[in-house]
């Protein structure tokens, strides 16, 4: 089975989801709130991708933007998981055993379709 793909994301493709989903009277709020996540520890990884991750979870909701960033404050693959893998984290992410081979075509297919609905998303 092949690994999950990573989006390369950079602050650019952020500011142009920002752009997209919030109003221009937003831009500024909005861009706050994403700075919440870089200030919060100069280690943070993946900035643009975890910021991108809580842009596509909160939908254009600037409350639900808020929470989570501060989710992913506290753990950035809270809001990876759901946003770029949102199957497979309901499905298989937690499973204790190894699956069987049948179950790895599914899963392939789960991987697949989770990255192509990312990348709609990205570039609508």
């Amino acid at each position: 089975m092949r690994q999950q793909p990573i989006p390369n994301v950079t602050s650019n493709d952020v500011e142009r989801i920002v752009r997209r989903d919030y109003s221009e009277t937003q831009f500024d709020s909005v861009m706050a709130v994403l700075k919440g996540y870089e200030a919060s520890a100069s280690r943070r990884r993946e900035r643009p991708r975890v910021q991108l991750a809580a842009l596509k979870l909160a939908n254009g909701d600037l409350k639900a933007l808020r929470t989570h960033i501060n989710r992913a404050v506290q753990d950035f693959r809270d809001v990876l998981g759901p946003a770029e893998y949102p199957e497979y984290s309901k499905q298989v992410a937690f499973r204790l055993r190894k699956p069987v081979l049948a179950e790895d075509q599914r899963m392939q297919r789960i991987i697949d379709s989770d990255w192509k609905q990312y990348e709609v998303w990205l570039q609508r």
